[in-house]
Order: structure tokens, then sequence, then C-alpha cells
């Protein structure tokens, strides 16, 4: 397993990040110990979960990964060996059975911080992030920004950073990041941490894959000339980019055969790029799953890859993804299929 410094710190994370999110739904507290179990003896010692999961959120499982995760190091006596990432949900109709749809701030903050620290068994989070802006703005699978006349929402950048940082000062949590945002808000925080000695961002969360590079057109300039690092989620595209749903297939407890919802990839535009992307990985001796998660471990931008799966063959193969190194022919044609479909998920 290779090691990536936590941009603005001392922690270093595994290149590989341990996604928790089906935790509750698709898994069972004692499969998710096992998982930690495995994902731990291979070198990962960086875990994201959220108040929010699991997901599709529900009010009976709310807070039920971060239990399990709690459970965990209760049972293994080993939080010192994890550096573990949690979220705050936002205001959303799926949310108002966490805190009644508030928008971001003290209350709010504090509320979620403690919360979590009694579910995770903990004092203390290593990176807390903020689930998803709560202005209306595109994310979420929505690429384009629309504009609403009737918007009237009011910035609170300098109020967040202010509360978290009375929760930096207690050492309930070491750093802040951001998830699902746009260049215009990740620019934001950083222009409001820059005054009064707010803590500044370390990392932001964002959807990136072979389906979706939008994250390259403005995040990534901002990552690299202001040392912030991403943590790539849903890097095989709902599972997408492992070629099991190809040809009209839809196998047994798979999430998009459970949660059919979930169709941000399913257009038929990534469908004919997966077909693309797997004659490619085949062609040079890899997998598609291999080629998918391959390409975003090594991109400069990307700190830590969000890897998630149901069963311990799926995490396997995933976690051996953290050895492989494409050469400059296979990307070459990455990208040459890339420009023939780009960004193809909505």
């Amino acid at each position: 397993m290779e090691y990536n410094l936590l941009p603005g710190t001392d922690i270093e994370v595994s290149k590989i990040c341990l996604g928790t999110m089906t935790w509750g739904r698709q898994n069972t507290e004692s499969e998710g110990h096992h998982q930690m179990d495995y994902a731990l003896e291979k070198g990962i010692n960086f875990f994201d979960t959220a108040e929010l999961y699991p997901i599709p959120p529900r009010n009976e499982e709310q807070g039920d990964t971060e239990r399990f995760i709690g459970s965990w190091f209760k049972k293994n006596k080993n939080r010192n060996k994890i550096i573990l990432a949690s979220k705050i949900a936002g205001p959303a109709s799926f949310t108002k059975h966490i805190r009644e749809n508030k928008k971001y701030s003290k209350e709010t903050i504090d509320n979620a911080i403690e919360n979590s620290l009694k579910r995770l068994q903990t004092d203390y989070i290593d990176l807390y992030q903020i689930h998803w802006p709560e202005r209306s703005t595109n994310f979420f699978g929505k690429r384009g920004y629309t504009f609403k006349k009737e918007d009237h929402w009011e910035e609170n950048f300098d109020e967040v950073l202010d509360a978290f940082q009375v929760h930096v000062l207690k050492g309930n949590i070491r750093y802040l990041g951001i998830s699902n945002e746009t260049p215009w808000g990740t620019m934001r925080f950083l222009n409001s941490s820059s005054k009064d000695l707010r803590p500044r961002i370390s990392t932001i969360q964002n959807p990136y894959s072979l389906l979706n590079r939008t994250f390259e057109i403005g995040n990534a300039e901002i990552c690299h000339r202001e040392n912030i690092g991403l943590l790539a989620y849903s890097p095989l595209a709902f599972g997408v980019l492992s070629g099991k749903y190809m040809n009209g297939k839809n196998p047994e407890n798979a999430r998009l055969t459970l949660f059919p919802h979930y169709n941000r990839y399913s257009s038929n535009s990534c469908n004919n790029a997966v077909e693309k992307y797997y004659d490619l990985a085949k062609k040079y001796g890899y997998s598609l799953t291999e080629l998918s998660l391959a390409f975003v471990n090594d991109q400069p931008f990307v700190t830590s890859n969000i890897i998630g799966a149901t069963n311990l063959i799926q995490l396997k193969e995933n976690i051996n993804t953290a050895s492989i190194k494409l050469d400059e022919s296979i990307l070459e044609k990455i990208n040459l299929i890339h420009e023939q479909i780009p960004n193809p998920s909505t």
C-alpha cells in the first residue's frame, strides 16, 4: 500500500480509502467488521463515513454505519490505527429525519459532531467534512449550474468555519474537508479561512471516475495551486465500471438492482463508454475494475480513492489496484475514449 500526506497536515493516509455507506442496508454489522479487519490487514488506514449513512437514507437505520465502526473500535481497541473521516448532512428532503432540514450553523454542527462521536465511540474525528453545499448549486449528478432568480441563499462561510474552529480547539476534530463542492464554493472556503485564523480545508470529496471527469474542469487546478487533495468517490460509478451491469444484466442484490433510481451512470452514453473501456481493459490484460480504479489512483490531485464493496471478493480486487500502474500507451487510449464520449454521466 502507498500513502499520501493529507494536504496541510503531517498525517499519511492510504492511497485506498475504505468507504462504508452500504453498511446497515446492504451489509450487516458483522460484514462491516470483516471488511475493516481485511482492509487494515492490507495496509488501509483511512476510513470514510457520514452521519447520513447507510445509503439510501432512512430514519430507522440512520447512523448505523458509524455505530458499526464504533463497535469495531471498542472490540479491537485500535482507534489509534485509523485515520477516520465523517461528515455532517446538509439540508435536503431526505435529511429531515436527522434535523428538520436546518442549515449549517453552530447549532447543527455541534449536534452533528456530538452525536457522531457517541456513535463512533471515540473522542475525536481526524477529518470532518461538509457533506454537500446548502445553497442551490450543481452536485449529486447535476453537471451544469442553473441560475435561479428567486434563490436568496445567505452566505455563511465564516459562521460555519467559526463553529468548526471551536471543535478543532477542543480536539473533537483535527482537520476539515468539503464534499460535492464547486470551484466557487471551494475558493470561498479558502478565502474565509484566510481571515481571523479560521481552520483551512484540507480535502474535497467529489465524484471522479472514467464516466465523470468533470472535477478536472475547475477543481483540479484549485487542488494543485491551493494544496487541497481530492478524496475521489464513486470511482466505479455505482459499480457500473465493474462491468457487472453490461448487456442489460441486473445481478441479484447488486446496488442498482436494489435501488434503480440511482441511475446517473445508466444512460446509453454511459453504456457505450463502458463497452469501450471494457474492450480496452481486456486488450491490456486488466479487468474493467482494475482499469477504472488504477486510473483514479494515480491522478496527481487525488489524495485517496474511496472504494466500497459489499463482499470481500470485491474488496480484495479493489484494494489490489493500489499496485497497478497504467503506462502511457493505455492512458492515451483512455483519453481518446474520453474525447469521443466526454463525461457521459448526468
